[in-house]
């Protein structure tokens, strides 16, 4: 060693084994950081599939109930305000999107929503953790979300005028007595004037789209033209 200088070398070594841990330390923070984002938008993503999966099976079910029903105005408004579908059915479509997702219906949480409006509202939970095991405490804990999906109908229909009822056939004359030499049979009484054909149903109007129903070969428009099935939040 040359007199007069100190070697340094040693004294650095240990900064620089710090700074090295210090930096590995950060870039593990943001990755467990990142992977727990992950699994939250992953979250929110199954919410968001099974939310719409819930709407859309009670959209199909809505559409074959209507048909079923077609021929018969009077019951078209149950089907015509989105009210008559089975919960269960479209919940259990709710349950298979989110486990496609990475997630599990959160208890029982997939329910109609309440009020005017109809729909379902899902909650959400993943099924891999949020920090993947890589964060202390965090093993058992998972990502939860929540969203609601709304069925909005696009139709409205002017029901067909009733058919007049026919007019009461006018009571027979009384034959007159026929001759002795030539009798006439009795005509008995005038047969009723057969029942009118109903109309065809018309103006079944959805976006400013006009269709024909004809009881004859009765068929409506598909499913997406009678609804709207969309995401909503809270605020609306």
């Amino acid at each position: 060693m040359i007199p007069g200088f100190r070697s340094d070398s040693g004294q650095a070594f240990p900064v620089y084994v710090a700074a090295v841990a210090g930096l590995l330390f950060l870039a593990f923070v943001y990755f467990a950081v990142g992977q727990a984002a992950t699994t939250r938008n992953g979250a929110q993503t199954a919410a968001d599939a099974a939310a719409l999966a819930a709407a859309q099976d009670a959209r199909e079910q809505l559409h074959e109930g209507w048909l079923d029903v077609i021929l018969d105005p009077a019951q078209w408004e149950r089907f015509l305000d989105a009210e008559d579908y089975t919960e269960s059915s479209a919940c259990q479509q709710a349950a298979a999107f989110a486990a496609r997702n990475g997630a599990n219906l959160a208890g029982d949480e997939c329910a109609r929503l309440a009020g005017s409006r109809e729909g379902f509202s899902v909650t959400v939970e993943t099924t891999g953790t949020v920090g993947r095991s890589l964060i202390p405490g965090t093993e058992s804990l998972h990502a939860t979300a929540s969203a609601k999906a709304v069925i909005e109908p696009k139709c409205s229909f002017v029901p067909p005028e009733p058919p007049e009822p026919p007019e009461p056939p006018e009571p027979p004359e009384p034959p007159e007595p026929p001759a002795p030499e030539d009798p006439e049979p009795d005509p008995g009484p005038t047969e009723p004037d057969e029942e009118p054909e109903p109309e065809p149903i018309i103006r079944l109007t959805c976006d400013e789209v006009t269709w024909t129903i004809d009881p004859d070969d009765p068929k409506l428009p598909s499913a997406t033209d009678l609804f709207t099935v969309r995401l909503t939040g809270d605020d609306e």
